[in-house]
């Protein structure tokens, strides 16, 4: 087994680090040109069913970038099948289910995951990573039930949530009863994943955003406080994420959990002035990849300087990578990042 550099861990901690550490939201994949000529062969479910394939797309990045973490190569519906859900990756789309969940009797036909059983190609892909092929943690993952819940319910992707918060205002009962089952659903499989080796665990709460404070407060937080409180005791470090979600940031940070991710809406020092004082994630806007260097240094540093203003401070992006970024960027970018804040936090 590799050496682990376990810096990223450290800051998740908010330990003091001699660098800030940096990883980025979907960097495996899509803006590689290694990733692009197997996904002409194979869909992203696919591979994912494959743990040697599904490995080297993940440990590629960690290779290519030299960032301080790995994330698994997989998708947030990936447990859905196991219970009872009809997922199909569409080009172009995104997750169509062509089985939306309507009533309570939908609910109550779904059935329990047993990683060991339905996803074992999951888990023999986090064992072939951290045994054999990482020298830096893997960071595993889940969608958070209510971004679950909103694909569940409109049957796809969707602008306005319209149909998912109908539903949670007009069937509470259903609502929570779905909450609890994908509650379940997440704190076994992130278990199953920590149990063959992640070392840190990301929960993509994507849509979220689409709600106010005092709905989350009354139909999601309790169920991620389950979530939260039940994985703290895997002890390693947990992350929250959002995107457009900057106004649930002190929700979050009231939850047991150790990292806030932010996105560039909202600023590191916006949210250590709110009161934030866990460790923060974040938070360039993916699309400056697209910008002249001069351009993304000027911003990389605006942000790094708010970031390691205290300890608790991991580098990312605000969102994920996107295919028309340069691999070559997010090198440099890398590069930047560690000696730029070596330089800093040493002085």
């Amino acid at each position: 087994m590799k050496k682990l550099n376990d810096t990223f861990l450290k800051a998740a901690r908010g330990e003091k680090t001699d660098y800030v550490p940096v990883w980025y939201m979907r960097q495996a994949g899509r803006s590689q040109p290694e990733y692009r000529a197997i996904k002409e062969k194979y869909s992203l479910f696919e591979i994912t069913h494959q743990p040697e394939l599904c490995a080297y797309v993940t440990r590629l990045p960690v290779e290519q970038y030299d960032v301080d973490a790995a994330i698994l190569y997989k998708d947030i519906m990936s447990p859905l099948p196991a219970i009872g859900v009809n997922v199909e990756i569409k080009s172009g789309i995104g997750p169509v289910i062509d089985n939306p969940i309507r009533s309570l009797g939908d609910i109550e036909r779904l059935g329990e995951i047993t990683p060991e059983e339905d996803v074992p190609y999951v888990l023999e892909t986090i064992k072939l990573l951290t045994t054999e092929q990482l020298s830096v943690p893997l960071i595993g993952f889940a969608g958070a039930p209510f971004t679950l819940a909103s694909y569940m319910i409109e049957g796809g992707p969707s602008k306005n949530y319209n149909k998912t918060k109908a539903f949670m205002y007009a069937q509470p009962k259903a609502w929570y009863a779905l909450m609890d089952k994908l509650a379940a659903m997440t704190i076994t499989y992130v278990k199953s994943q920590i149990k063959a080796g992640a070392r840190a665990i990301q929960i993509f709460d994507s849509w979220v955003g689409a709600l106010n404070v005092q709905d989350y407060r009354t139909f999601i937080k309790p169920t991620m406080e389950r979530i939260f409180t039940e994985l703290r005791e895997e002890n390693v470090p947990l992350i929250m994420f959002g995107v457009g979600a900057s106004h649930l940031a002190l929700e979050w940070h009231d939850l047991p959990l150790d990292v806030v991710g932010l996105d560039w809406r909202f600023s590191i020092k916006e949210a250590r002035e709110k009161g934030i004082t866990k460790t923060v994630q974040g938070n360039l806007d993916p699309a400056i990849l697209l910008s002249p260097w001069e351009v993304i240094e000027e911003k990389a540093k605006f942000i790094l300087d708010q970031g390691m203003e205290q300890p608790g401070y991991i580098f990312n992006l605000g969102h994920g990578v996107f295919p028309e970024v340069n691999p070559d960027t997010l090198k440099k970018l890398t590069s930047f990042v560690h000696e730029y804040s070596y330089q800093k936090l040493k002085s």
